[in-house]
């Protein structure tokens, strides 16, 4: 089986931090897509609030980080689709592409899929996609020449890419259901200084009607109930966002909704598994937080790493350890360490001293976590003795 120190899933702001920062640590990483490198930005026309970078193109941010990635050799690999799966204590990552199936044995994983544009749900969308329904100014704002259209949403996206949609459009409808937007102020600011957008406050979608290609859109204002027709020719939505958070889906813990839980180091509920940028729960989804979220899943992920092949060559590889288990947090179990230290320099023996506390998952996957400070003697990966030391006059006879 194919086999890596890291997994990358996602090549996105979140993956491509984390590829470069795993690959300057030291680390074999690999990096699965399904789609472009650079991940949802690739959609954005117009980048200018990451810092050190006044403007760029989503496209061409995407690109930067693409080649700073294989500056350091990181291997981006191109796949269908991946899936996590836990057999044991090892943790496999299964891709296909064009019909192909690889096992892919990782030492980590950071999970880096990003979000997608939630649809609206309303008669006639599914119908519409693709004629004249979209999740892309950019991507279709060029086919909406000289035409109206409208955009759902009162967030960030909506307003700036309602004002990029003036580019092309001659008339720019803004439907929010709210009596006001809830982007930035200066994303507002610019939008309504544009003559050619019109806010629609307080009002929902509730029907798309059209021969073939969108011509009409039902609205209901919330407040008053009445109804009414807006003739345009598209209609771009933009009303919130989903995790894609498939390869990982009732493996680790989430929130309602897929967001992915995980502490300030990145750790999902799952061992040696790892979330960072748009999938995971957070308060922020921006480029400038997927790096940093990459970057801190990169360096927590080599700590692991590092970590765990250390305590593996200690403790699980050899044929018989003796090692000595405690708590860092416990002044008088420091104290134990120190005695276990020197009694066994002086005995000319190597007893492993072991802080439970920081290895916690060790610890507690040898059943050691109730029972420190101890003494175990460890054969071939498996707990034969346990000798608890709770003095120092003990540790001579459970080091005999």
């Amino acid at each position: 089986m194919e086999k890596h120190e890291l997994v990358i899933i996602g090549a996105g702001p979140a993956g491509m931090s984390a590829a470069i920062y795993g690959r300057r640590s030291g680390l074999d990483v690999l990096v699965l897509e399904r789609g472009a490198t650079g991940g949802q930005i690739n959609i954005t026309d117009e980048i200018e609030n990451y810092p050190g970078i006044a403007h760029a193109s989503g496209s061409e941010l995407g690109d930067m980080l693409k080649d700073h990635a294989l500056k350091f050799n990181t291997e981006i690999r191109m796949v269908d689709s991946s899936k996590v799966e836990l057999r044991g204590d090892k943790k496999i990552v299964i891709t296909k592409k064009s019909g192909e199936t690889n096992e892919i044995e990782a030492e980590a994983i950071i999970v880096a899929t990003g979000a997608h544009f939630r649809r609206l749900g309303c008669e006639g969308e599914a119908e519409h996609i693709g004629q004249g329904v979209s999740f892309c100014a950019v991507c279709d704002g060029a086919f909406f020449e000289d035409l109206d259209v409208a955009v759902v949403g009162g967030g960030n996206t909506a307003v700036e890419e309602g004002t990029y949609l003036t580019k092309f459009a001659s008339k720019v409808y803004i439907i929010h259901r709210r009596d006001e937007f809830r982007a930035d102020r200066a994303a507002i600011a610019q939008a309504l200084s544009n003559p050619k957008i019109e806010p629609v406050y307080n009002t929902v979608v509730e029907k798309i009607e059209g021969d073939g290609m969108v011509e009409n859109l039902v609205l209901k204002n919330v407040r008053t109930g009445e109804k009414s027709n807006l003739n345009v020719a598209g209609v771009f939505m933009f009303v919130g966002q989903e995790p894609d958070d498939e390869c990982v889906r009732g493996l680790v813990d989430s929130e309602k909704g897929g967001w992915i839980k995980t502490n300030e180091k990145m750790e999902t509920s799952v061992e040696g598994i790892f979330a960072a940028g748009d999938v995971r729960s957070k308060y922020l989804r921006q480029v400038i937080t997927a790096a940093s979220d990459g970057a801190v899943a990169a360096m927590a992920a080599s700590s692991y790493i590092n970590e765990q092949l250390h305590l593996r060559s200690t403790l699980l590889d050899p044929d018989e350890v003796k090692a000595f288990f405690y708590s860092s947090i416990d002044e008088s179990q420091v104290k134990l360490s120190n005695a276990v230290e020197n009694a066994a320099k002086s005995k000319g023996i190597n007893v492993p001293v072991i802080d439970g506390y920081r290895n916690a998952r060790m610890t507690d996957k040898l059943g050691l976590t109730d029972k420190l400070p101890a003494i175990a003697v460890i054969k071939k990966g498996t707990v034969e003795k346990v000798t608890t030391v709770k003095s120092e006059s003990e540790i001579e006879n459970a080091l005999a």
